[in-house]
């Protein structure tokens, strides 16, 4: 089913596998520059119809990173945020379920991974991202998408057990787009 203008805001729901994956202290995120600032994102995606969670996500890493999940400790479910945030655009915004998982790379894989992300516009341009390799702990400033960047700085290791996986929702009094 496809979104219309009409429809009311928020009656779809996406759901978007989102993947920190980090290497020693470092975690990979895509940096975007804006007219209005840099724009951070994890690596990740909407899930596309049926497919599995798993799939999903590997799926987005090979396609953002280069990274098979074989080269990776196995993903763990992280976090869960549900968004209603307003955004620019003809159709209405779609509610999101964003599960966020974490993993782990050797300096070996990382040096084999790729540093830009191609992002494919609808007109059929591309909007190019650079893989950047951020401190965990000086991600609480960034804007970052979801923006999990404070519970990630809050961190005490980048594999800290999580008492809660429900994150605050993500609405227009928390984030704008840049």
């Amino acid at each position: 089913m496809t979104q219309t203008p009409t429809d009311p805001p928020f009656a779809r729901v996406k759901i978007r596998v989102a993947a920190l994956v980090f290497c020693g202290d470092d975690v990979a995120l895509i940096r975007r520059d804006r007219p209005h600032g840099a724009h951070y994102s994890t690596i990740g995606g909407n899930v596309e119809g049926p497919e599995p969670l798993p799939n999903a996500l590997a799926r987005e890493l090979e396609e953002e990173l280069g990274l098979d999940l074989g080269d990776a400790t196995a993903p763990e479910l992280l976090w869960v945020m549900d968004q209603r945030v307003s955004r620019p655009g003809p159709t209405p915004p779609p509610r999101k379920m964003h599960l966020v998982y974490r993993l782990h790379v050797t300096p070996a894989v990382r040096t084999k991974l790729r540093t830009e992300e191609h992002d494919e516009l609808p007109d059929g341009s591309v909007d190019v991202g650079t893989i950047e390799w951020v401190d965990y702990r000086k991600t609480g400033d960034l804007h970052l998408y979801p923006p999990v960047g404070p519970h990630l700085a809050a961190l005490d290791t980048p594999r800290a057990a999580i008492a809660d996986a429900a994150l605050a929702a993500i609405t227009d009094a928390n984030f704008t787009w840049r």
